[in-house]
């Protein structure tokens, strides 16, 4: 069995939910990084032994909150030991916007992972842009990068979109399968 870590940040709740249907799918740990910008005791140590990480922030102003930002930066330590090659990495963000330019926010973990020597897996899901296609339909908002998630900024986390946490659920889905596939492991 594989090991998959979720590292978020979540400034107002929608991060966490989705954070939270993520790791559901992956059978995940999840690490959330604090208002401060600091990781709990032994979040390092698990990220070292995971098999796949998932990185999530909101989109904040097209990019990653700064307690994210404080996060990525502080992993220059595992980075030159480059104890994170080879793992399959993944991300996942939300903002209010319908775009938002999140997609910022997924290349900006794309090239966390790639300096680590990751190897990135997106949704793997299609999209649902026809004429009978609904807004609750999995992976609505078109992203192969990585599930994003948009609730409108009056929303509470328990207003979220049923299928933007179910594209965050079967994406949790698909890495923990990789991660196995990857370990010589069965999913």
């Amino acid at each position: 069995m594989s090991k998959v870590v979720v590292i978020f940040h979540s400034g107002y709740g929608h991060t966490q939910r989705l954070a939270q249907s993520v790791a559901q799918g992956a059978n995940a740990e999840l690490i959330a990084i604090d208002a401060d910008g600091n990781l709990p005791a032994g979040a390092w140590e698990s990220l070292a032994a995971a098999d796949a990480i998932i990185f999530g922030s909101p989109t904040y102003m097209g990019s990653v909150s700064w307690q994210f930002k404080k996060f990525a930066d502080a992993s220059s330590k595992p980075w030159y030991t480059q104890s994170w090659k080879d793992k399959i990495f993944g991300g996942f963000t939300a903002s209010a916007n319908v775009n938002g330019d999140k997609h910022s926010t997924l290349h900006y973990f794309m090239t966390l992972a790639m300096q680590h020597g990751g190897l990135w897996a997106g949704t793997g899901l299609n999209y649902n842009n026809t004429k009978a296609s609904q807004r609750s339909d999995v992976n609505y908002l078109a992203s192969s990068a990585g599930p994003m998630a948009q609730t409108p900024g009056d929303a509470s986390g328990a207003e979220m979109n049923a299928g933007d946490l179910e594209t965050g659920r079967l994406f949790g889905v698909r890495i923990a399968a990789l991660a196995a596939k990857a370990a010589g492991a069965t999913a």
